[in-house]
């Protein structure tokens, strides 16, 4: 499948943005965001697996929603109350099986990312 994310930007902290990833195939796959900040490993933030079990890693429990429109091929990520520490490429991320990782150990697990969208957040 190819992934294609939008929706990035520049917020103050305490803001929100939505990420919209359009996939070219939409099956029964587990889908993820990931981000990675400058000098940093890429890291799972959220992923959701078929049909949809939701898993979100403890840095953005309860601010961060991952949901995803089967009709359209689209995964979304909404942020709200972002943070300095939210500043990031985001990128979406598929796998051919139907379940998902935690996102703490989901990175070894994908291996076709989309090309990303930068999230920067400032004071």
């Amino acid at each position: 499948a190819q992934l294609r994310e939008s929706g990035g930007g520049s917020v103050h902290a305490g803001g929100s943005l939505k990420l919209s990833c359009v996939v070219s195939k939409f099956p029964n796959f587990c889908m993820g965001w990931f981000r990675q900040a400058p000098g940093k490993e890429r890291e799972g933030v959220a992923m959701i697996d078929y049909p949809t079990r939701i898993y979100y890693a403890d840095s953005v429990k309860d601010r961060f929603t991952v949901s995803k429109d089967n009709g359209k091929n689209t995964l979304f990520l909404q942020m709200n109350n972002l943070t300095i520490e939210d500043t990031a490429m985001y990128y979406c991320a598929a796998r051919p099986y139907a379940t998902c990782p935690p996102p703490n150990h989901a990175l070894p697990a994908f291996d076709n990312f989309g090309q990303g969208t930068q999230v920067t957040v400032s004071s």
